[in-house]
């Protein structure tokens, strides 16, 4: 039964939001946000894969791994890691612009760290659905990286949206909505 009252209230938010096109607004801004952390995730990324590419001493870590658990080999411990570093830059931009943007009204423009541990352990929904978007396309499906990761971006930009929306920067009773 709770599940259905929830249902009903996120559609209920859902509507209200799409009549004031508050929701719109706010996806828009959350979007404009995400790109510049694209560009931020891809380059901290490349950066970090061709670091550990060209680092035996990494090689030697990912190897050693990947035979510890018999699962994938360096090349996929070596994109995991890289992905998971430019993750943590990533949400934490993520956190501070959509602190004094997209959500500036539900947040006050204030940073909070409870508010930030609660948006990086949300955006961890992200970040899987980002790294498996990415395995999947570029161990799998072979397809070149740059355009795996770009699926992947687009996969964590759906789950995070929603998770920073009706989750971590949801109005709280007693608060009044603002446009």
């Amino acid at each position: 039964m709770t599940s259905v009252f929830r249902y009903g209230h996120i559609r209920a938010r859902l509507l209200l939001g799409w009549r004031n096109r508050a929701l719109s607004l706010k996806a828009i801004a959350f979007g404009l946000v995400g790109l510049v952390n694209t560009v931020v995730d891809y380059c901290v990324f490349l950066l970090a894969r061709a670091a550990f590419d060209r680092s035996a001493a990494a090689f030697a870590a990912f190897a050693s791994l990947s035979s510890l658990c018999e699962c994938g080999g360096a090349a996929m411990f070596s994109l995991i890691a890289a992905n998971t570093i430019s993750w943590i830059v990533a949400v934490t931009g993520s956190y501070v612009m959509n602190s004094f943007i997209t959500f500036a009204a539900e947040t006050g423009g204030k940073l909070r760290w409870k508010a930030y541990l609660t948006f990086a352990a949300s955006g961890i929904a992200g970040w899987i659905a980002n790294t498996a978007t990415l395995l999947v396309l570029a161990e799998i499906l072979l397809l070149p990286v740059f355009i795996a990761k770009a699926f992947a971006v687009l996969a964590s930009f759906v789950v995070n949206f929603s998770l920073s929306h009706f989750v971590v920067f949801k109005v709280r009773p007693g608060q009044p909505a603002k446009p």
